[in-house]
């Protein structure tokens, strides 16, 4: 038995959904197509300070603020962003690090306990119920195409760091649009089962792109756009000429997946928001909410025009506590001016991250304070701070904004409160047709549940169809169960019964009957101890 998510009837008639002439089950049927945008860990003192910096006047997602969402996990007050993504694709709360999985423990006030048989289940996503209703389906990301949050959409794994495990099962759950970063992960040189799936995607009817103007040009009905070996740059450190924008993924993807006439899925994550609040970078803060609303924006254009497609958009967590005003504005809040915020972040080219791209560690200290200067804005060093850049240089690539990033939060006024997420309450914002759309504090598990019901999908019986205890149910068909080992990396279930050999690689849509391949309308799981296949797996065995 499944642990059960807080019922549809509890959600929709407790005054959390704002219905005003019709009710949500009603006007649900009328939407086709569902966006679901994530800017990771965006908070809202990142949110105020990206308006301000743009001018004061409103963001694309200002007029669709409406409620406050809850970002908890199974077991912990402050969301890692696997079970956040967990929570908002599946209905269920997990573990920190688990991708699309129940947990093992549910310790957090009002949580059920998880039964034993559960723990470390498969759950269905609403892209994989999507998916089987016969709607085209998308993955829009900044980060890799196979971390954390599109992985909670799209895969099934214990661990947010299995990154063959992630992206195999990616390539082999049917998703028409993929785009992104990560292309090195599917190659054989940079996977340790040593598969190809770049070859493969090929194989199973993908356009394979990694420039924007492929981009542009692409007509396929699948596509995977992979643009950078891992991920894409900040927005504000991009090359247009070799990667896209958010706002350009989002506007192809949807262009590609509305031709499906059944409707489609899309889910879209500004995810390096995130790693700009880890840093206490406020310059990467401001270039990729500002990119993330850039999309929002491109998706409520069609939304608008279509009139039949509702967007939610919620950041999966806080992260970094950041404020406008710090311990020096304690005393003359009210006396600081907007340009004591802003001057020195204005003049930035750069963010941490792309400024560490023009400095090198043989650099004098002259030439330091002038790169500095001329990229990141910040004009007078001290000679403390010059160490720390050279120091940051030496230390580990691709992590000079964790030096720097402070040093511009001190001359701003920016405050932060920790380099880790955070627990607060996040903003929620909705867009329906005729607005019937959620209000008030839901929990991220709602999320999902609307998401459902938006498009009429039952994601308990997508879970029970895809995600079946292999052991029990082919034991119970008087089958012979066993693994094949013989490559540690990609392991096989196999199934005997009489004279018929099943033979279910993990990770993959497809099962070999007798040495025929037989399709399947989802992806085996092994989490380590058991396996998940679906229905139509069991069904095989006669």
């Amino acid at each position: 038995m499944i642990l059960m998510r807080k019922s549809v009837s509890a959600l929709l008639l407790a005054a959390v959904l704002f219905v005003p002439a019709t009710s949500m089950c009603a006007y649900a049927g009328q939407v086709k197509n569902v966006i679901v945008m994530i800017p990771d860990g965006m908070s809202m003192g990142g949110y105020t300070l990206t308006r301000w910096y743009r001018g004061g006047g409103p963001l694309a997602m200002d007029a669709l603020a409406c409620g406050l969402v809850r970002t908890y996990s199974s077991d912990a007050a402050i969301a890692d962003s696997a079970p956040a993504a967990t929570a908002m694709a599946t209905g269920f709360k997990s573990h920190t690090g688990y991708i699309g999985i129940l947990p093992d423990e549910a310790t957090m006030p009002g949580q059920k306990p998880v039964a034993e048989s559960d723990k470390r289940r498969p759950v269905a996503t609403v892209l994989e119920a999507a998916r089987l209703k016969g709607k085209a389906t998308g993955l829009v990301v900044t980060c890799e195409v196979m971390h954390a949050t599109p992985a909670g959409f799209a895969s099934h794994d214990p661990s947010r760091k299995n990154y063959d495990n992630l992206s195999e099962q990616e390539v082999y759950n049917g998703i028409d649009v993929v785009l992104g970063g990560g292309y090195k992960f599917f190659t054989h040189e940079g996977r340790r089962d040593g598969e190809d799936l770049i070859s493969e995607m090929k194989k199973l009817g993908y356009a394979v792109i990694t420039t924007p103007d492929e981009l542009k040009q692409v007509k396929a009905k699948k596509v995977y756009g992979l643009f950078a070996p891992e991920a894409l740059s900040y927005d504000m450190d991009r090359d247009p000429a070799k990667e896209p924008s958010l706002a350009e993924m989002t506007k192809k993807s949807i262009e590609i997946l509305s031709r499906n006439k059944n409707g489609f899925f899309l889910m879209v994550e500004g995810s390096e928001v995130d790693w700009a609040a880890h840093a206490n970078d406020p310059v990467g803060l401001i270039s990729e909410i500002s990119a993330f609303d850039d999309a929002v924006k491109a998706a409520l254009d069609f939304a608008k025009k279509d009139r039949h497609t509702a967007i939610l958009i919620m950041a999966d967590h806080g992260n970094g506590g950041v404020t406008m005003g710090d311990a020096e504005t304690t005393k003359n809040y009210d006396k600081t001016v907007l340009d004591d915020y802003f001057k020195v972040i204005r003049k930035a080219k750069y963010t941490g991250e792309g400024l560490e791209k023009l400095l090198k560690p043989d650099m004098d200290d002259e030439a330091i304070r002038n790169t500095v200067a001329a990229g990141y804005g910040i004009t007078d060093l001290s000679n403390e701070e010059v160490a720390a850049v050279r120091d940051g240089l030496a230390v580990k690539k691709g992590e000079l904004n964790y030096v720097v990033g402070p040093m511009m939060s001190r001359r701003s006024h920016i405050g932060w409160t920790t380099g880790g997420h955070t627990g607060e309450d996040v903003e929620l914002f909705a867009y329906a047709p005729a607005g019937e759309r959620p209000t008030g504090t839901i929990d991220n598990t709602d999320v999902a549940v609307i998401t459902a019901k938006y498009l009429g999908l039952d994601l308990d019986k997508t879970t029970r169809r895809l995600y079946v205890d292999a052991d029990k149910a082919f034991e119970a068909k008087g089958a012979e169960i066993g693994i094949d080992a013989t490559s540690p990396a990609n392991p096989v279930l196999v199934v005997k019964k009489g004279s018929a050999e099943i033979r279910i690689p993990a990770n993959k849509n497809y099962a070999l009957v007798n040495g025929k391949t037989v399709t399947l309308d989802g992806v085996a799981v092994f989490n380590g101890s058991k396996w998940y296949v679906s229905r139509k797996a069991v069904d095989l065995v006669k």
